[in-house]
């Protein structure tokens, strides 16, 4: 059984429906400061920096244990986003994301004993449609706290879908996960059957 290095219900919800045996406990990781540290890479490596260090968290109370770490990470026109720190960020994310092409970039590393067994990154591009100031508070009234937790102010399973004209990309990508190629890794490990 796998260890997940996070609380993301959307994450464990994947891994549920997808028959994987895990059990959650979330990193302690100053994923701002590495973000700052790492603030001149590409967005893909960050999200990526962040899912090992996640994992690595977790691997030194648990020799033996495969230890699965995912982070996701929005850029837009090159410009990083995290997620809100409260309801006046989310607005002004959405101000700016109003009329552009979100890049939601979703990473997964998987960690045994410090080492890095595994790693991945996909990326999916979500237009926003023009957004007004009457739904961005509608929206947000609705949405608020649960979008709080999310990167890109959104949970697309939810009224987050009515953000978007159109989305490219694997759907377990928007939701915060490469889980298909994860769960060719975790049969490739023989963490499950083949």
């Amino acid at each position: 059984m796998i260890i997940l290095a996070s609380k993301s219900s959307s994450r464990r919800a994947m891994l549920d429906a997808a028959g994987v045996a895990y059990e959650a406990a979330p990193a302690n990781v100053d994923e701002r400061a590495l973000e700052a540290e790492l603030a001149d890479h590409a967005p893909a490596e960050v999200a990526l920096a962040l899912a090992r260090a996640k994992a690595a968290a977790l691997s030194g109370t648990n020799p033996g244990r495969i230890i699965l770490g995912s982070d996701s990470l929005v850029s837009v026109e090159g410009k990083r986003f995290d997620k809100p720190a409260d309801r006046a960020a989310a607005t002004a994310h959405l101000r700016y994301f109003s009329g552009r092409t979100m890049d939601l970039h979703s990473a997964a590393a998987l960690v045994r004993g410090g080492e890095t067994l595994w790693q991945h990154t996909e990326m999916a591009q979500l237009m926003v449609r023009k957004l007004s100031e009457d739904f961005i508070e509608g929206y947000l009234d609705a949405e608020w706290p649960e979008v709080s937790y999310c990167v890109g102010v959104f949970r697309i399973e939810a009224r987050g879908v009515q953000l978007f004209e159109s989305i490219t990309g694997d759907q377990f990508t928007v939701l915060g996960m490469p889980l298909l190629p994860l769960l060719g890794a975790l049969r490739n490990l023989g963490e499950m059957p083949s």
